[in-house]
């Protein structure tokens, strides 16, 4: 009975394997970009969003260089912020959630300034709870909320950049 039932079941995951083969199901890959070098200018000297936009770039095939001139492209940021702002306080005066945002302003440039892409905004913000009580843990979730919002950033910025082809 044991092994008819696993039968049963194993039979019933290649179906469903089968059929999402079927319909065109693939999982996400990197995106793939369309030049071979790339340059980053501007971004804040400790922006973890430009760190995370190099970690991505690094399972990419086009490689991350320092000089803008030896770049197919040059991604240049024009603000590189993350902030927060107070949403709700209690009538004591006490704050009880915040908003968190990461702006980045950037345009696609050649080395010999030719625009790519348009100055474009990408805008995230994220909400926090916040109790006083529990100070170190909300620290630790706003760090890692940051870091989510950077690393969703830096995954709609390749997505971007993968739209990007050069002329000739």
């Amino acid at each position: 009975m044991k092994r008819r039932l696993a039968l049963l079941k194993l039979s019933a995951a290649g179906l469903a394997l089968a059929v999402l083969g079927g319909c065109g199901f693939e999982l996400r890959k990197d995106p793939e970009l369309h030049f071979k070098t790339i340059a980053l200018q501007g971004f804040n000297p400790n922006s973890g969003l430009a760190e995370e936009l190099k970690r991505q770039l690094a399972r990419s095939t086009a490689v991350l260089v320092q000089d803008v001139a030896k770049a197919d492209v040059v991604l240049e940021a024009r603000r590189d912020t993350q902030d927060k702002s107070v949403v709700v306080t209690t009538s004591a005066g006490q704050v009880r959630e915040w908003q968190l945002h990461l702006q980045l302003d950037y345009i696609v440039l050649t080395p010999a300034g030719d625009v790519v892409l348009p100055l474009t905004e990408l805008r995230m913000a994220r909400e926090l709870t916040y109790v006083e009580s529990q100070a170190v843990a909300k620290e630790q979730e706003e760090a890692a909320l940051y870091r989510a919002m950077q690393y969703d950033a830096a995954a709609q910025l390749m997505r971007r950049l993968a739209a990007v082809h050069l002329p000739g």
